[in-house]
């Protein structure tokens, strides 16, 4: 894990572009921008090579879209291939909803994306293996996780993230694993998209994105188990505020320390 790149964000400011989902789009622009990266939001096709062209990343959360919207969505993953600016997307509730995983594969399938994250019901939905999601929840199921990250990985060419308990992270054959966390992050909402986005972050310091991503996956659930640590009770509220403040003002060395995960060749 490169925890430097942590330290790159907060020393290069890079801009990432997010088409966000209205529900949590205050908690990605505030994580984005506590972690040391500078949030940009769109909602305007017009705007969109322009847009692009200033970022270093481009974050996509399918989270609540209308038709207008996913045109501007292929729009700005088209760009952003033709610019070389990483791409990451969020296919929320796609394992739920029958509509979401056409619209989010017929997309996928006009623009490269670089990073998929999701849970396990999302990510088995894009790999086209069976499992009971519901709603934006993981749902269950029974396989073997690590299998279906990789098959969704190279179906789709590119990074995946299969967040959960553990979070696993593949190009495809390697496999990283991230076992830091808190249970708080489930009763956060706007967790997940905002992971989603702060990969773009990660993305935009590095070519390499499957480094990117695993990194951003540790920094950001080892910050929320430290959080979690300092407070007396399972207190929702007041750890999305101090996650603020815990992306804003954790040290590398903090994270070192606690950080358990472990890269493989599967």
């Amino acid at each position: 894990m490169e925890l430097s790149l942590l330290d790159d964000i907060r020393q290069q400011n890079p801009v990432v572009l997010n088409i966000s989902n209205f529900v949590t789009v205050q908690d990605v622009a505030n994580g984005i921008n506590a972690i040391g990266a500078s949030p940009i939001m769109s909602e305007e096709i017009a705007e969109t090579e322009e847009m692009v062209g200033i970022s270093q990343a481009v974050a996509l959360n399918l989270g609540a879209f209308s038709e207008p919207q996913v045109a501007h969505i292929l729009k700005m993953g088209q760009t952003a291939n033709a610019l070389h600016k990483p791409v990451i997307i969020d296919p929320v509730a796609v394992g739920a909803v029958q509509y979401r995983k056409q619209v989010a594969e017929e997309l996928m399938a006009q623009f490269q994306v670089d990073v998929i994250r999701g849970n396990a019901g999302e990510i088995a939905a894009l790999a086209d293996i069976a499992w009971e999601a519901k709603g934006i929840d993981a749902g269950s199921g029974s396989g073997d996780l690590v299998a279906i990250a990789q098959a969704a990985a190279q179906k789709h060419h590119c990074v995946v993230i299969l967040s959960g308990e553990t979070d696993i992270i593949t190009d495809g054959q390697h496999v990283a694993k991230v076992f830091n966390g808190t249970p708080l992050f489930q009763l956060h909402v706007g967790s997940g998209d905002m992971l989603s986005s702060l990969v773009g972050a990660f993305c935009a310091v590095t070519t390499d994105y499957f480094e990117a991503a695993q990194t951003a996956c540790l920094v950001f659930a080892a910050i929320g188990e430290l959080v979690a640590n300092k407070l007396e009770a399972e207190q929702p509220g007041t750890f999305s505020v101090r996650l603020m403040d815990g992306l804003h003002l954790t040290s590398t060395d903090e994270i070192q320390k606690i950080a358990r995960f472990e890269v493989v060749d599967a």
